[in-house]
């Protein structure tokens, strides 16, 4: 779900509450960790050199972006 949902707003930054929200529901919207380990787990499935990104990138103090260039 959580890509999913990177893709229906691709390109758009997510912020860390609407990813939340939309993934795992309004009661887990102050549930940072389950979005950052999802993130990894992603990365490490989908990212040639995860840590370094090139399409699930990190947008500080923001939220994420699935790049679409």
């Amino acid at each position: 779900k959580l890509l999913t949902t990177l893709i229906r707003y691709a390109g758009k930054v997510m912020t860390h509450r609407q990813l939340l929200k939309e993934v795992w529901g309004p009661l887990h919207v102050e549930e940072g960790h389950y979005l950052r380990v999802y993130m990894r787990q992603l990365r490490n499935k989908l990212e040639k050199t995860p840590a370094h990104p090139r399409y699930l990138v990190t947008e500080l103090g923001v939220g994420y972006r699935l790049r679409t260039e």
